[in-house]
């Protein structure tokens, strides 16, 4: 594999054989081309890593990256580490910016270092508050794997045969793409299901069926009126990138209040302008949470999180003493601070409600071409998930050999794109918030070429 620049770096055309891979026309002049195996090309510019989808990344090489760079490094150099027990001004800094991005009284926050942590917090904080037990989320959803938080975890693939998930319910998830009901007028996404269905644009019969489900969970499996939280993301995103029907979490959060509960609204992946319309995927649901977890995005990738709920909710840890040695350390505190302001300065959100919505419709194009393999497209801004198949009327998951082919051609020629669902056939499409249109369609371009060059193969055989 051999790589070679055009016009002072203005263009790179990657060749392997006879064959072009890739030709990106705004590269610029700061290009590196790192050979990482045989098959394998990272191609970096000063905009953006083309090549990496960690979800827990806004930027990489931009100079909103260099921004939060240098605040972390600065603080390192004034005080390295202190635990929360003596305040340092960046605690108190970062604890009111955080706040002041979330709606009504959410306005107190205990910072941990991961999202399974944040999770685990927000269950005990539920069951202390409410001196209730029990816990509902929802099948195919992914909440962490620390021991406490595990149960709440409904993916076979990420559960350990050992005791766990005492007092925790999973409701039937309500996906309508491959549940039960649903289909072209459900979800909250610029490209809907091609999957028929009998809703009306500005109602949606799948969430009343769904909502049934959740119900049933009330009727029998928890003691009457009494239950202390419901997790939901907001997006499920290991599961697959899957979104719920319209106005199935506010009617979620309605019945769980009723029987005494809090809602518990894991933000780890949807959070900080990901989806695009809004700063938090709750938004778009029409509801406020009592709790909301958040990480990977809260710190562009180091070590940080957090849990946000009321002064009411807080006070019930009072009950006994609580305490996390490195959450809201001063270089946390300080790169999570510096997020903040790149988020506001270089506009991400918004940029990732545009770049998001092109991308979506691009990708929508491919499935329309290649229903027997494309068997959905869905996601708000640039949380995207597609769903491949190996029969379009069934929505069969496509096999994982067939699924790797696909894959690891679009990473061969240059894309790195996550895995996820069930069954391990969706591609989860978060890249950093700071791509260009450009960058979308030079990944939407190998993604087509990888699913032709699929979709021969099969028709030779």
């Amino acid at each position: 594999m051999s790589a070679s620049k055009e016009g002072q770096g203005e263009k790179l055309s990657i060749r392997e054989g006879n064959d072009s891979l890739i030709r990106h026309p705004r590269l610029r002049s700061q290009i590196s081309v790192f050979s990482v195996s045989p098959s394998e090309v990272k191609v970096l510019t000063e905009a953006t890593d083309l090549a990496i989808r960690p979800d827990q990344h806004q930027w990489l090489q931009s100079s909103g990256y260099r921004k939060v760079n240098e605040a972390a490094i600065e603080q390192m150099n004034k005080l390295w580490h202190t635990t929360n027990i003596y305040m340092h001004p960046k605690l108190h800094e970062y604890a009111e910016a955080l706040t002041a991005k979330l709606p009504g009284d959410l306005k107190v926050v205990y910072f941990v270092n991961s999202g399974s942590e944040a999770n685990d917090l927000a269950m005990l904080m539920s069951r202390a508050h409410t001196r209730n037990f029990d816990i509902i989320s929802l099948r195919n959803g992914y909440h962490g794997m620390n021991p406490y938080i595990q149960g709440a975890t409904a993916l076979s693939t990420w559960r350990y045969n050992v005791p766990l998930g005492h007092g925790i319910h999973h409701a039937m998830n309500p996906d309508v793409y491959q549940g039960i009901w649903g289909g072209s007028h459900c979800r909250d996404s610029p490209v809907q299901s091609t999957r028929k269905c009998s809703c009306k644009p500005d109602e949606c019969q799948a969430c009343d069926m769904y909502y049934g489900q959740l119900e049933e969970v009330f009727k029998f499996s928890l003691p009457r009126g009494k239950v202390a939280g419901f997790f939901a993301e907001s997006i499920q995103g290991v599961g697959g990138t899957v979104q719920f029907p319209k106005g199935y979490v506010k009617k979620a959060f309605e019945i769980v209040r009723a029987n005494g509960g809090l809602c518990i609204s894991d933000e780890v992946q949807t959070g900080f302008g990901r989806t695009g319309e809004t700063f938090w995927g709750f938004e778009s649901h029409g509801v406020v949470p009592d709790i909301v977890t958040m990480a990977k995005g809260i710190g562009n990738g180091f070590p940080l999180a957090a849990v946000v709920t009321t002064p009411t909710i807080a006070e019930s840890l009072g009950q006994a003493l609580h305490f996390n040695t490195y959450g809201g350390n001063p270089i946390a505190c300080a790169t999570g601070l510096a997020v903040l302001k790149v988020i506001e300065e270089e506009k991400t959100q918004a940029n990732s409600l545009a770049v998001g919505t092109h991308l979506l419709k691009r990708l929508a194009k491919i499935r329309d071409e290649f229903p027997q393999i494309v068997g959905d497209v869905r996601g708000k801004g640039l949380m995207i998930g597609v769903e491949l198949v190996s029969d379009a009327e069934s929505r069969t998951p496509m096999q994982a050999p067939h699924f790797l082919e696909i894959w690891e051609e679009c990473k061969d020629r240059g894309v790195l794109l996550g895995r996820g669902g069930l069954y391990g056939n969706v591609l989860r499409i978060k890249p950093p918030m700071c791509i260009s249109k450009q960058d979308a369609d030079f990944a939407a371009d190998i993604f087509r070429l990888a699913i032709a060059r699929f979709a021969e193969r099969v028709a030779r055989k």
